[in-house]
């Protein structure tokens, strides 16, 4: 396999003749892999893994208790918690990851910039995104207060980070999403402007849906609707977003997403902890027309970040009931492991000039020792 500027440029039998070349790196007993890519998670929630008073408690209550200690992140806890989490899911094999980074404690500093200075030393093409909250306890929601921002601060900065790290040419390693935290963190303004934002600097949209039924029931108190929608209100029936979770929508709902090319990402290991008891009904999304992929979510719901563990249990998810459906009552998916293929990630993340399968043009690769 030859591979010039971190692209291959050329694939040959065993017998083939080596091609000429600066470096050789002999990968005799290993496995090569298209590099798998993470379309959900939350790395500096690596900081509180395995946090005893959390880790008991459905969605709402998990965050509750989580909030306090996240609002102390400065830009050194985001630095060294992506280095961690990126580092960890390049040791499974994943070279394209997102990130949802949707805190902003005061005086914290960048903590986005921090994080993305962890993924060019490490060598990981990086999506990071501009996540929001502007719905405090004293609004009704669930973050203190000091972890949150007005609309235009979070619309300010967002388009700050856009134009000072944004790449969007061909093979980039960082590109910046828009991404209100969820429909309970935030306002319908901030959705429906957050929306009108990416359309202008043409940059993709990311967001929680349909995560867990306290969600339908804080949407229909507060809107009158349910959280899809809600989305579809505020702008964001579109290809340019990809939503995490996506648990309970009705089919109805499922039927509209696909249509739009909504992506999803998959994320099944939080999902048995914190999501509810449902998993994403992901073969009728991907029969409506959604690409989806997989996400390993944050580690302080999953304690881990593997993309290979992520594929078991979304096979073993899919496997455990084949008759459920969305909505109310979700259930697991027989196919849903099929998810795992890196193109359905690379779809659910619209990740333009990745190609997905080994050959001239793919991106970069994964080493799996084979024992």
């Amino acid at each position: 396999m030859a591979i010039t500027g971190g692209v291959i440029t050329g694939v040959g039998a065993a017998a083939d003749p080596a091609p000429e070349a600066a470096t050789t790196l002999d990968a005799s007993g290993c496995l090569v892999t298209p590099g798998l890519i993470n379309t959900h998670h939350h790395m500096y929630q690596n900081l509180t893994r395995s946090y005893g008073p959390a880790i008991n408690g459905p969605l709402f209550s998990w965050l509750a208790v989580l909030y306090p200690l996240w609002a102390r992140i400065d830009e050194e806890a985001a630095y060294l918690s992506a280095w961690v989490g990126l580092a960890e899911l390049a040791l499974g094999g994943c070279t394209t990851t997102t990130d949802h980074l949707y805190i902003a404690p005061r005086g914290g500093g960048d903590l986005w910039s921090a994080e993305i200075a962890a993924a060019r030393e490490l060598g990981m093409r990086f999506h990071p995104t501009r996540g929001s909250m502007t719905v405090s306890v004293k609004d009704g929601g669930l973050a203190p207060d000091s972890v949150v921002q007005d609309d235009d601060e979070v619309l300010a900065d967002s388009e700050r980070l856009v134009r000072l790290h944004h790449d969007p040419s061909f093979g980039s390693m960082v590109r910046v999403a828009l991404a209100p935290c969820a429909l309970f963190s935030v306002s319908p303004a901030l959705m429906r402007r957050t929306a009108e934002l990416a359309e202008k600097l043409d940059v993709r949209l990311h967001t929680h849906l349909a995560e867990d039924p306290d969600e339908d029931t804080y949407c229909l108190e507060q809107y009158g609707r349910r959280p899809v929608e809600l989305f579809e209100e505020d702008g964001w029936l579109t290809s340019r977003a990809w939503v995490a979770h996506g648990i309970y929508p009705s089919p109805a709902e499922v039927t509209r997403l696909g249509a739009a090319g909504v992506g999803v990402a998959h994320c099944p290991s939080s999902n048995m902890l914190i999501g509810g008891g449902g998993f994403a009904p992901v073969r009728e999304f991907r029969t409506a027309g959604a690409p989806v992929g997989l996400g390993c979510d944050g580690s302080a719901c999953t304690d881990s970040a593997s993309l290979w563990v992520e594929s078991r249990a979304a096979l073993r998810a899919g496997q455990r009931s084949p008759h459920g459906g969305g909505g109310e009552g979700a259930r697991p998916r027989r196919g849903a492991h099929r998810s795992r293929r890196r193109r359905r990630g690379q779809a659910a993340a619209a990740r333009r000039g990745v190609r997905a399968r080994p050959g001239p043009g793919q991106r970069l690769l994964g080493l799996a020792t084979v024992s």
